[in-house]
């Protein structure tokens, strides 16, 4: 009986049940929406963070920097680049390259074992980032050329003489030398689950091998062994060692940590760092323990400076930081405002409908319809209602959310130079001294979280509606309702 009356009522208000269903759709279509493009924004803000030091990093640790001093005898020095002269007639090319740590601020690799065996620490590697700055190119000798000139010099042309003397002119020569700079960064190659080569991926080759922790192989960037026209199997050369190359490595958001990766031992011994790292890359136990990690190593660790995730996010600007504040902020708001508007609208409906409904009620009561039998039976009318909106908005949301993934806008994410100073695992990551402007992809992925969420939503509007009109029926007294003309 209650499934048969429904169904009739249904059927003969569906313009009226049409109208709720549609309220509440919107309401919940754009709630998906908004949840979508908000999950879309987080994701891709988690990209950019993983560009930054590599996936499954929560920390980093990194010197921290000192103040300079007035007499500016700590600033680090200059790289000095000498040729020796060479014979004459040679003009043979010549090179000199110098290999620098980036920032020139290091931490002694025992670091890495203090981290380590802090409680909450799952994980911890130590890291060296470098900077090469190579000089190359050649001498050109010039052509000297006599010539007579007259003049007041002395005798063999000395000051107050008056003869002449042979006047010598260089004519062509000159120098032309090529400035090259590119990043290395020395790996753990033994923990290949932490540091900024898990944010890229070997297209070509293979990656390093635990036992490789002093070998000459190198992997390289996508983008550098374009340049430098490099591939697998080929050698570079760093301060006269050559290095084979094993693997090309792309990075699979943002660009590289470093142009070169070769193992940690290596460089070291390029840099004359022996037993020293620059960053030190830490994985939490668990992620509700990060802020109790940053903690501990501030106090156990004295003289360090420590990055987390929420603080990389901080430095995230742009277009992509403006998305994510309005789906999280104004976004929200909106949907929730809408929403609230879409819920009394269908409770002041359904209770008009309840109102137009009289006799009908005043009737049922008669035949010996209970008050709550007539309010159950409104109720079960407006979660129906409240159901095929749910089913209409999540189709509208689904839609809104595919239309944003296939359109695919692109926002941009611009990195400041961080906190960490350049080579520091603070903001900026490995060899990343200045400001930078990255392109990430939005996408609105639906997940069943927001599904179940909409399928709550529909319901919960049903209830609000039938809510309002199974008050307002139950009030109802078949006496006063049958002495209603309508």
């Amino acid at each position: 009986m209650f499934f048969t009356y429904l169904r009739r009522e249904l059927r003969r208000r569906r313009r009226a049940a049409l109208v709720v269903a549609s309220g509440l759709a919107l309401g919940i279509a754009l709630v998906i929406v908004v949840t979508s493009v908000s999950s879309g924004t987080g994701k891709a803000q988690d990209k950019v963070l993983e560009s930054l030091y590599g996936l499954g990093t929560d920390m980093t640790v990194t010197k921290a920097a000192e103040p300079p001093s007035d007499s500016g005898s700590d600033r680090p020095r200059r790289p000095r680049f000498e040729f020796d002269a060479q014979d004459e007639g040679s003009d043979e090319e010549q090179s000199s390259d110098r290999v620098m740590v980036q920032g020139f601020q290091t931490l002694a690799s025992s670091t890495v074992d203090e981290v380590g065996e802090l409680s909450g620490v799952a994980d911890a590697v130590g890291g060296l980032s470098l900077q090469v700055v190579k000089v190359s190119g050649q001498f050109r000798r010039g052509q000297v050329q006599q010539d007579g000139r007259s003049g007041q010099g002395g005798p063999d042309g000395g000051p107050g003489g008056g003869g002449s003397s042979p006047q010598g002119r260089v004519q062509g020569g000159g120098a032309e030398f090529d400035v090259n700079s590119y990043t290395v960064y020395g790996t753990d190659v033994t923990e290949s689950a932490l540091g900024p080569l898990t944010s890229s991926e070997i297209t070509t080759g293979r990656t390093f091998e635990a036992t490789e922790t002093d070998a000459e192989v190198a992997v390289v960037d996508s983008a550098y062994a374009e340049e430098k026209e490099l591939e697998a199997g080929d050698t570079v050369t760093v301060k006269g060692t050559e290095y084979k190359v094993i693997g090309i490595a792309t990075a699979t958001s943002g660009d590289a940590a470093a142009n070169l990766y070769i193992p940690l031992k290596q460089a070291q011994t390029l840099a004359d760092a022996e037993d020293e790292v620059t960053t030190v890359y830490v994985k939490a136990t668990d992620s509700q323990r990060i802020d109790d990690v940053k903690s501990a190593i501030r106090k156990n660790v004295p003289g360090t400076t420590v990055t987390t995730s929420a603080d990389l996010a901080d430095t995230v600007s742009g277009s992509l930081s403006t998305a994510s504040s309005l789906a999280t902020g104004v976004g929200r708001w909106l949907s929730v405002t809408v929403l609230v508007a879409a819920f009394l609208v269908a409770g002041l409906l359904t209770s008009s409908a309840v109102s137009r409904r009289v006799r009908e009620f005043g009737t049922l009561k008669a035949l010996g319809w209970s008050s709550g039998r007539v309010t159950r039976q409104v109720a079960g009318e407006a979660v129906v209602t409240g159901l095929v909106g749910g089913v209409l908005g999540i189709a509208l949301g689904l839609a809104g959310a595919y239309a944003v993934t296939s359109a695919s806008p692109t926002l941009q994410a611009q990195l400041g130079g961080g906190t960490g100073g350049p080579g520091g695992g603070g903001p900026g990551g490995p060899g990343r001294q200045a400001a930078r402007t990255l392109d990430v992809a939005l996408s609105a992925p639906v997940d069943l979280t927001t599904l179940a969420l909409a399928v709550g939503l529909a319901l919960a509007g049903g209830l609000v509606a039938g809510a309002f009109g199974g008050l307002r029926a139950s009030r109802l007294r078949p006496a006063d309702a049958l002495r209603r003309v309508e």
